[in-house]
């Protein structure tokens, strides 16, 4: 190589870097998404639990335990939507969704994350939260087996919560809203079935 390529080369290399060129395409960033803010109603006629209850965040697979927006497009076919994200990782999403929906309810002196002192525990292990194109638009398959440790951390109750939801269109903000009703209804199922198997 002569001196006047080399310094050509050198010259192209000093261009690209102060322009701030790059000959990889920029990554189009990703959309993150909530669940919509839930509004679950208490009943005056339930009497308010004197126990505080702990939920922990769910267990969950490689893959419901990042914030990806998990999509089974056809058959056996396992995806993520493309440009979309939750806002943080899915467990501690529904967690905190879970939280917000019981304290709403007022069924029992505190509700909060099992970080913070409680005397009953709740368990769960997170089997499905996908959006499935069974036919279109999708539907949203939300699937928490759950278990309510006492005081003593012995198992009292146990029980599977299985929900689904159909979005009004295929689009990602329809299918978030989706994801947001059938939590609202794991939110209600899981409220009777703690008032029914909760120690009194």
């Amino acid at each position: 190589m002569n001196m006047h390529a080399l310094r050509n080369g050198f010259f192209l290399s000093a261009l690209l870097t102060l322009s701030g060129c790059s000959i990889l395409p920029e990554k189009a960033p990703s959309t993150l998404y909530r669940l919509p803010a839930t509004t679950m109603q208490s009943d005056p006629a339930t009497i308010t639990q004197p126990e505080r209850l702990g939920i922990a965040t769910p267990e969950a697979g490689h893959l419901l335990s990042s914030n990806r927006i998990v999509v089974f497009p056809e058959g056996n076919v396992v995806n993520v939507y493309e440009g979309a994200r939750w806002h943080e990782d899915t467990p501690d999403m529904l967690q905190a969704q879970l939280i917000a929906g019981l304290q709403q309810q007022e069924l029992f002196a505190n509700v909060s994350s099992d970080r913070l002192p409680h005397d009953l525990l709740l368990l769960s292990e997170l089997r499905h939260f996908q959006s499935e194109y069974d036919t279109s638009p999708p539907s949203v398959n939300l699937q928490l087996d759950v278990q309510l440790l006492g005081a003593d951390q012995q198992p009292v109750a146990s029980t599977s919560f299985a929900i689904r939801e159909r979005a009004t269109s295929t689009g990602i903000p329809d299918v978030v809203s989706a994801f947001g009703s059938a939590t609202d209804r794991l939110t209600e199922q899981l409220a009777s079935w703690l008032i029914t198997n909760a120690p009194n």
